[in-house]
């Protein structure tokens, strides 16, 4: 019965008049202490006078507690603050005390209102200390009795510095949930052993799971700022061994208004640690390249596509046009950002492929940058439909750029992929017949064509994270291709800025590679996300490896093997540098497989494809065949030559 009574009402907060008309009784009631302790722990003194000073100290009381509010606080979140409240409600209260002896000293008061120096100064003391400890001790009692009687948590915070101290208060002020802190863990060998607040600090190898067990720990929060990747993914393989939720804390700048709070404390993400360099929006180069321009942006709804439209909305464009072909993606941005108040836009439901539809969108609009990030890009299904995969990634990309030369656009940005690199199936050799088509489309053209190319992007469609989550959620298996296969990673953010920036510096002619940081093994990252989960593998659920698709590589790369780099300005951005092609004999290549695709014969158009890209090797495809029957033919022209 009192366990529910305090789980129902821990919302609720006592009357600020109660609390008034309580400091006041104790107010009173140390006034009578000051007398008492005055006149030698003894009740010898004059009650007339007592009792006639009573009611005015009363009013003198309320007129200071009044004054500064100190009332209206919270008890049960009592602070520095209210304490500070109550210490300047009391220093009051005793400067209206000495007035009150002054004026009754110089008979402009009754004889009887003149308090003794000593009294006011004892009543003073008594005061400062009572009120505050009063306090203190309601606010300590009802956590207690809330652990005790309500469905209280056992955590532990991880750093015992200041944010942890900040994430202390914000854990225990929660009126929503009762949660006790049992102990700070911090690998500062100086804080170790000690206490704060009362609460002891523990190194992180004492944290074991004999004592997760014992102290019945069901949480640990990082509470580290400015943590980078490494050292968080460090500290979470060791606390994910552990039978406990993992969470973390926020950004400091993520805070709402300064503060952190408790609902902000979220359960640690894969995303957060393979999290790279938070993104600065406010890029002068970015704000002078975008002023005043139009912008136009292919596959404007997809991951990167839409990203890549929020971060230019913050700057001072002339007008963004957003293409995109799927209705319901692009409508959704358009709510979105009319949310955020963003009205100068068109949004533009239109097939890039349709050479008609998008010349009248550059007829109407007349762009000065286009980024074009629509594209297939998922690997199985492009190696089943390699048709579908020229249309859009070469034919689309080919009208885009042509329409763009046409038009006078000042810039063309071109989103590649790290599958264009030595490609295994037909989306990688897509990307890269596009590539060259725009590189060789430079030399002619006024337009800059600026290509940038990276490798997966966290959450984005189709990518194995929500993949993975989604699997979990069902109860599992999770289904990775083989053991030993790697990705690199970047988040959306990151990904879109950079390919902004790399418009920004490019003069036209440059594939920019994005810094992808380490690759990552998705066998790895399987494991680790049913630890962040709460569950374990294989008990709870299991890995199956299914086998490369079709298409697939074990590992990504950046750059082909005749390629190089050079530096710019931005550390995450790289120049590649390769050995120039015939650019005449390529296009002329490019415009036979675009009619050569109108036939739909598979095996014909990908033979073309190789033939324009000669490093692209099937594997785990169909298409094998036509590399087989190439060495054969070239093997038979070298014995000829011999």
């Amino acid at each position: 019965m009192i366990k529910d009574y305090i789980i129902n009402n821990s919302h609720k907060h006592a009357s600020k008049w109660l609390v008034l008309s309580i400091d006041i009784a104790i107010t009173i009631f140390n006034f009578f202490l000051a007398y008492v302790v005055r006149f030698g722990i003894t009740f010898d003194f004059d009650l007339t006078n007592f009792i006639y000073q009573v009611p005015v100290m009363t009013a003198l009381a309320g007129i200071s507690f009044l004054l500064i509010g100190s009332y209206k606080g919270v008890v049960r979140h009592t602070g520095m603050r209210d304490a500070y409240n109550l210490f300047l409600a009391v220093t009051i209260l005793i400067a209206l005390s000495g007035a009150l002896m002054v004026s009754s000293r110089l008979s402009l008061m009754p004889e009887l209102l003149n308090i003794p120096v000593s009294i006011i100064c004892v009543h003073y003391l008594l005061n400062i200390i009572t009120l505050t400890t009063s306090r203190l001790i309601f606010k300590y009692c009802y956590l207690y009795v809330k652990s005790k009687l309500g469905d209280s948590s056992r955590v532990m915070i991880y750093g015992a510095g200041d944010s942890g101290l900040i994430t202390l208060a914000a854990i225990t002020n929660d009126s929503h949930k009762s949660v006790t802190v049992v102990g700070f863990i911090d690998d500062n060998p100086q804080k170790v052993g000690k206490t704060i607040n009362g609460i002891k600090v523990y190194r992180s190898e004492a944290i074991t799971q004999n004592y997760i067990t014992k102290h019945n720990i069901t949480e640990i929060v990082v509470s580290i700022p400015h943590i980078d990747k490494l050292r968080l993914s460090k500290i979470s393989d060791n606390l994910l061994k552990l039978p406990v939720k993992v969470k973390i804390i926020p950004a400091i700048n993520d805070w709402i208004d300064g503060k952190l709070n408790v609902s902000q404390i979220k359960q640690i993400q894969i995303e957060d640690l393979l999290d790279r360099a938070p993104i600065a929006l406010e890029n002068q180069n970015i704000k002078r390249e975008l002023d005043n321009k139009v912008i136009l942006i292919t596959g404007a709804a997809g991951s990167i596509g839409s990203e890549i439209v929020r971060q230019a909305s913050f700057y001072t464009y002339k007008h963004l046009v957003l293409v995109d072909q799927a209705e319901s993606p692009l409508y959704d941005l358009q709510q979105e950002l009319l949310s955020k108040g963003v009205t100068n836009f068109t949004p533009i439901v239109a097939d890039i492929r349709d050479h008609q539809r998008i010349e009248t969108i550059f007829d109407r609009f007349k762009p000065n940058m286009v980024f074009h990030a629509a594209a297939y890009k998922h690997v199985p299904l492009m190696e089943n439909n390699p048709c579908e995969a020229i249309k859009i990634n070469v034919l689309g990309t080919r009208k885009l750029a042509d329409l763009s030369c046409e038009y006078g656009v000042d810039k063309f940005v071109f989103v590649s992929t790290d599958k264009a690199v030595n490609p295994t199936n037909v989306m990688g050799a897509t990307k890269r017949v596009a590539e060259m088509y725009i590189k060789c489309l430079h030399r002619t053209s006024k337009t800059k064509f600026i290509t940038t190319r990276f490798g997966n992007v966290l959450g984005s469609n189709g990518s194995v994270i929500p993949l993975f989550k989604k699997q979990i959620d069902k109860g599992g298996p999770l289904t990775v291709t083989h053991k030993d296969v790697t990705r690199f990673f970047m988040t959306i953010p990151e990904a879109s800025q950079l390919v902004i920036e790399a418009g920004t510096m490019g003069n036209g002619g440059e594939i920019f590679i994005f810094d992808m940081g380490e690759s990552v093994k998705i066998f790895d990252l399987a494991k680790k996300m049913i630890r962040l989960s709460g569950l374990n593998y294989p008990n709870d659920i299991d890995i199956e490896i299914t086998g490369l698709r079709p298409g697939e590589k074990l590992y990504e790369e950046l750059l082909a093997d005749t390629e190089n780099t050079l530096p710019t300005y931005h550390k995450k951005i790289m120049i590649s540098k390769h050995d120039n092609d015939d650019c005449l004999l390529v296009m002329d290549k490019i415009d036979d497989l675009c009619i050569m695709n109108l036939f739909n014969q598979d095996h014909k158009i990908v033979g073309k494809l190789k033939e324009i890209v000669p490093e692209f090797i099937s594997k785990n495809s169909t298409f094998e065949s036509i590399d087989i029957k190439n060495n054969e033919i070239d093997n038979k022209e070298q014995k000829v030559l011999v």
